[in-house]
């Protein structure tokens, strides 16, 4: 049998996108530099991404790019980048750099738990992925380097619009064959080509997040400056380094933080900067590119993000007035009262909201607090997700949009079985493919949750921590859907430590088919991708 992929081609240019990588470890090397940690992990990871991805590079010196070697490029690369980006996490765990024997070059970290392979992989596959599910049993700089936690947090910032997306963008020897690099790899049921090249696209994408997370940054650093000229604690703890780190991981939907709790470790008036910032990541960036060229009316005449507003702001109702009136707490946590508080009940449930729909992951209190009318809300936004061409995850509004309008027009062709009506979307009619492929994507995502969720049980019976249904189904809905946070063991301010490596390994790959949004990844489990 002769293969009809040239899986040379696609192992090269993995190879280049790894070679690559060394570069984006300068920044959490000049963060080791400034604050006198040393910068010997960096240099050790570095060396390796540039003689593995050269290494690779050479099994086909002139690579051709077709769309069967796209999808498994785009597969491959996911993994190689996220076993390249533990690498950190093992050395500096485990004091294993090229410049050990130099101790002032070194970085400083403590005893870790990043420091084992499967750990150090769950890690990285949720940054790259944005899932923000973390296995760190201490969030500290006591424990871990502020280079290293950089590393953490610019890990999802890279991941948040495509890996691929960018090597496309700045990578001449991913031009040709970009189109399918950015099919297979971009959230959403199909990229909006905005530019005659793809390249251009690409750039134009990227350029929109690199704003978008500029003024974020600014934004929340300034209200620590300014709290500071006034004498008013707007925002203590938003230091540089957080406003930095808080800015990578909001718009790329990621939640990872250096604060152990989260965006609840700062004041109100931070919480609130925040919320419209996840919004904006979970809206198709497309829409942006079109309001920075002078056509603001495309983002509020787009069905799909009239939808997503829509959603959240009824969600985010339910879920106030549930808090406000008590019903949706168990116990009344620490801190200001959120019941009875209009202004601290409409802000935790709608951040909390946002965060969950958007897939961003961040917690602005532990809704472990909340009871299970509370909790299931949640379990439900988890499915939901961002828009097309997001930076979000799970399963995506435009799907549920469509699966929506589909419905109603069964309901009308029942009662008009004459009649001949598609499937609108934005006035424009749907391909029947089209609308058939979302139905299929829908109920494999559906058949991955249960199928993953049963998977964790037979884990659990054999490996034996004391792990309820709740957990373990918030758990999977979590992973699948690049959240990050579940429910009470994998809450907000808990992390995955507890499951067992079988159970981590399995999430490894549940936030790989989540983030490729799953059918790149079951076409190479097909015969007729591989066969002549």
């Amino acid at each position: 049998m002769t293969l009809r992929v040239d899986w040379r081609a696609s192992v090269s240019l993995v190879g280049t996108v790894v070679k690559w990588l060394s570069v984006p470890l300068v920044f959490p090397l000049l963060v080791g530099l400034y604050y006198g940690e040393g910068i010997s992990t960096f240099v050790t990871t570095m060396v390796v991404a540039v003689v593995v991805g050269w290494s690779l590079e050479r099994v086909e010196p002139d690579p051709e790019m077709g769309a069967r070697e796209g999808f498994l490029m785009v597969a491959l690369t996911w993994f190689a980048v996220s076993i390249v980006g533990g690498l950190p996490y093992v050395i500096a765990g485990n004091d294993i750099s090229l410049l050990s024997a130099y101790p002032y070059l070194a970085v400083q970290s403590g005893p870790s738990t990043l420091a084992h392979p499967v750990n150090a992989l769950f890690e990285s596959m949720s940054g790259f992925t944005t899932t923000g599910a973390t296995v760190m049993g201490d969030i500290s700089f006591e424990t871990h380097s502020r280079a290293l936690l950089m590393w953490r947090q610019l890990t999802q910032w890279l991941g948040g619009m495509g890996i691929v997306v960018l090597a496309v963008a700045i990578l001449p020897e991913l031009s040709v064959g970009g189109a399918q690099l950015m099919d297979a790899e971009a959230p959403g049921p199909g990229i909006q080509k905005l530019t005659p090249r793809i390249a251009e696209t690409a750039r134009a994408l990227w350029k929109a997040y690199l704003g978008i997370t500029a003024l974020e940054i600014l934004l929340l650093f300034g209200l620590h400056v300014l709290g500071n000229v006034l004498g008013t604690p707007l925002a203590p703890q938003m230091t540089f380094y957080n406003a930095v780190a808080h800015g990578f991981t909001t718009m790329a939907t990621g939640g990872f933080s250096p604060e152990a709790r989260s965006v609840e470790a700062f004041s109100a008036v931070v919480q609130w900067v925040i919320v419209p910032f996840m919004i904006a990541a979970g809206t198709n960036f497309a829409l942006f590119w079109h309001v920075l060229n002078g056509n603001p009316r495309r983002l509020f005449e787009d069905v799909e993000f009239r939808f997503y507003i829509g959603i959240l702001a009824v969600l985010s109702a339910i879920l106030s007035v549930l808090l406000y009136t008590h019903q949706g707490l168990v116990f009344v946590p620490n801190g200001p009262a959120v019941a009875g508080n209009i202004e601290s009940s409409i802000r935790h449930a709608t951040f909390q909201l946002v965060s969950i729909v958007t897939t961003t992951g961040y917690a602005s209190m532990d809704f472990n607090t909340w009871n299970s009318s509370a909790q299931y809300l949640m379990l439900g936004a988890m499915l939901i997700g961002g828009c097309a061409g997001s930076t979000g995850g799970a399963i995506k509004i435009v799907r549920w949009l469509v699966i929506l309008k589909s419905f109603r027009r069964e309901l009308f062709t029942n009662v008009h079985p004459e009649a001949v009506r598609p499937v609108r979307l934005g006035g424009r009619a749907l391909d029947e493919r089209a609308v058939r492929g979302i139905y299929a994507f829908t109920l494999l995502y559906v058949v991955i949750f249960l199928v993953a969720t049963l998977l964790l049980f037979l884990d659990i019976e054999r490996t034996g921590p004391n792990i309820n249904t709740l957990e373990a189904m918030s758990a999977i809905a979590s992973t699948l859907g690049n959240v990050g946070p579940g429910f009470q063991l994998v809450g907000p301010m808990n992390n995955y430590l507890p499951f067992s490596n079988s159970a981590k390994l399995l999430m490894v790959v549940l936030m790989w088919v989540g983030r490729l949004e799953i059918f790149p990844v079951f076409v190479l489990l097909t015969s007729a991708y591989w066969r002549s």
